[in-house]
């Protein structure tokens, strides 16, 4: 999806273009919606996007860089940046009618569509693997979706929400095969450089399972690029859990692709064993001159420590890992003191719990067979 630059306003003044609520709505005339239609709710007051850019000097002396920012998306609605990606989901769902909105997820993309689909009225439907932390389950079961424990893992979740979607005739939001997810999570990027004054950080660290977060910000900032806002893309640099590094092993073997391997992090978000957007997340990595780092599961604790108490961003493991990554760059030589490194803190600390197999009476445990959730669904319809 790609923007008419020069229809969606290059060379203009960017006042004359952004909105005035700061949130991911902000940038509108960059987003694949329909004009000429009014706005749905979720699209003003929900407040998805608008998260800080947390300014971070003390972490910047520390790892000699010459500024350092942490761009907090634990404070969208459902605390993680997967917000953006269903807030547009949901938003295109609802001008359309859809009824139902399903998804696939390790915690943090569920809790996002479950809350967007309660704002917005839109029944929703979620796959999770059967370890899932009790925590991330209770913040669905709040909002009211239908949760669907998957014995068989994640991506045995994701087969099993293609499938139902088809049959049963909803809208799926599982990443990277809803192309509205990228659109959503580049809203990120576009802040990052509106926050610094429309310019570019030089350096760019995320956390990777599925890798379309790197999708979605490559988006973002080639974006502000062509419309004139800052003259270069920043260098992205992924980082994985050692116990989860499929994006990692297929970089270092300089491979087009990724192929499925072991996961086994405590990382939930990003215990990926096939990432689901690992071709374009390869392929944007490279782009910009970008690196897959990878870190053991061993220092996700002290990251979280340290990023708390050096920038006062309490992140779960899976978020705070960019900050052990930034360890491994300063021991590589690979970062000076001219750099400006922004570190994306894709979910809150209150978020993590350690894992355990949901045990709420309305979570239901499936195999990963259409058929069984059939079954239980003529069963749940039964009982409304």
């Amino acid at each position: 999806m790609v923007p008419d630059y020069d229809a969606a306003g290059r060379g203009r003044p960017v006042g004359e273009l952004i909105g005035a609520e700061f949130s991911m709505w902000r940038y509108r005339f960059l987003l694949p919606i329909p004009d000429g239609r009014p706005v749905h709710p979720l699209e003003s007051g929900y407040g998805v996007g608008g998260t800080p850019l947390v300014d971070a000097p003390r972490l910047a002396a520390e790892f000699g860089v010459g500024r350092l920012w942490v761009k907090d998306e634990g404070r969208n609605p459902t605390a993680s940046l997967k917000d953006r990606a269903s807030a547009l989901v949901v938003a295109a769902a609802a001008r359309a009618g859809q009824e139902v909105v399903c998804t696939a997820s390790s915690g943090n993309a569920a809790a996002a569509l479950a809350g967007c689909c309660a704002a917005a009225g839109i029944r929703c439907v979620v796959f999770v693997p059967g370890d899932t932390a009790p925590a991330k389950i209770r913040q669905l079961l709040a909002y009211g979706a239908q949760v669907f424990a998957v014995r068989d893992g994640y991506e045995a979740a994701v087969r099993l929400s293609y499938q139902a979607a088809d049959h049963f005739g909803w809208l799926c939001r599982s990443t990277a095969y809803n192309p509205l997810t990228a659109e959503g999570k580049k809203t990120a990027a576009l802040e990052i450089v509106e926050q610094l004054g429309f310019r570019a950080p030089s350096v760019v660290l995320v956390p990777a399972g599925d890798g379309n977060i790197l999708t979605g910000l490559y988006r973002g900032f080639v974006d502000a690029m062509r419309l004139g806002w800052t003259q270069d893309v920043p260098r992205l640099v992924a980082v994985q859990s050692a116990q989860s590094p499929a994006l990692h092993r297929a970089w270092r073997l300089g491979l087009d692709d990724v192929e499925p391997h072991d996961a086994s992090s405590i990382a939930e978000s990003i215990n990926v064993a096939v990432p689901q957007d690992g071709f374009r997340a390869l392929r944007v990595l490279r782009e910009t001159g970008g690196d897959v780092l990878s870190v053991p599961d061993s220092a996700l604790g002290t990251a979280v420590r340290r990023l708390a108490q050096g920038s006062g961003v309490f992140a779960e493991p899976s978020a705070a890992i960019t900050l052990a990554g930034l360890g491994e760059l300063r021991e590589r030589r690979a970062l000076t003191g001219d750099d400006e490194v922004v570190l994306v803190s894709t979910g809150s600390g209150l978020k993590h719990a350690a894992p355990g197999a949901p045990d709420d009476p309305k979570v239901i445990m499936v195999d990963a067979d259409l058929m069984a959730v059939e079954r239980a669904m003529r069963v749940t319809e039964a009982g409304r």
